[in-house]
């Protein structure tokens, strides 16, 4: 989030005093219109990242490795690995069209 701005510096006098009757002196967000924004993780490049290593998890199971040794090498639960296991199998069904 970047800096805020005073409410009294953007807005009209009459919408100041109309949103000081909801939340008056506190901090406030106000989102972006939802078709300038991006998803989760984009800007920052942790989506790309956690979907490389879910591929990487998947990859290494179909090759045999145990849910216990994905467990210490990732640092992750048993139910979170089958998770990303299982939607990763479905995601290969889709691409694969079967």
């Amino acid at each position: 989030m970047g800096r805020y701005k005073n409410g009294k510096d953007v807005l009209p006098q009459t919408l100041l005093k109309q949103i000081q009757q909801y939340i008056d002196g506190e901090l406030l967000y106000i989102p972006k219109q939802s078709e300038e924004r991006a998803g989760w993780g984009q800007l920052s490049g942790t989506k790309a990242r956690i979907n490389d290593r879910n591929d990487e998890i998947y990859a290494e199971y179909c090759k045999g490795q145990s849910i216990a040794d994905l467990e210490r090498v990732y640092f992750l639960s048993g139910d979170s690995l089958r998770k990303i296991i299982c939607k990763q199998q479905q995601n290969a069904r889709i691409t694969s069209g079967s």
